[in-house]
């Protein structure tokens, strides 16, 4: 039947293309290759990482026992982590993944250090811009005249002098 129809593999009915599969393993390339779906002849990266890691005969064994529905996912993550196995032998995708928090711990070492340079920022202008009556009671003063507002307090910084694109870091330059 080379009638040119298209098969369920993408492939022509009688084409004699085989799949990347087939191909590296220099067979002959059924209807029925299990292969056929999910390594096309145009990738054949694709099946090379997935053979020198795991092997045709695993890999074939894998897909037969898996619904057709899930196979697919199941090559893209063979593909995935075969490529991180070529690159890292010994930890493969942990390795990468170990790499990525370790990124991700550091940034946020680094977040935590900016915001307190930012609290630190504020606090220094704010008691920069206050004078020492209206912070500590004075004899002076009658207690009802004590200042009820806490010096610590994030929403008491005097943005008033500040305008709204002036940034906290123009007063350290």
């Amino acid at each position: 039947m080379k009638d040119g129809s298209s098969s369920g593999h993408g492939r022509k009915q009688g084409a004699a293309a085989p799949c990347a599969a087939c191909k590296l393993l220099r067979r002959r390339c059924s209807q029925d290759c299990v292969f056929a779906p999910y390594f096309p002849a145009d990738e054949p990266h694709k099946f090379a990482s997935v053979h020198k890691v795991f092997g045709a005969s695993n890999v074939n064994k894998m897909l037969q026992e898996l619904p057709e529905h899930h196979r697919g996912d199941a090559v893209s993550s063979m593909v995935y982590e075969a490529n991180a196995r070529i690159r890292d032998p010994v930890y493969g995708c942990v390795g990468a993944i170990s790499s990525l928090q370790q990124q991700i711990d550091a940034l946020q070492a680094q977040l935590a250090v900016s915001q307190a340079e930012v609290i630190h920022m504020r606090m220094r202008q704010f008691s920069s811009n206050q004078s020492p009556e209206n912070i500590l009671p004075s004899s002076r003063h009658h207690p009802s005249q004590t200042p009820t507002r806490s010096l610590f307090s994030m929403d008491m910084v005097d943005q008033t002098n500040m305008g709204m694109g002036e940034s906290l870091w123009s007063s350290c330059n």
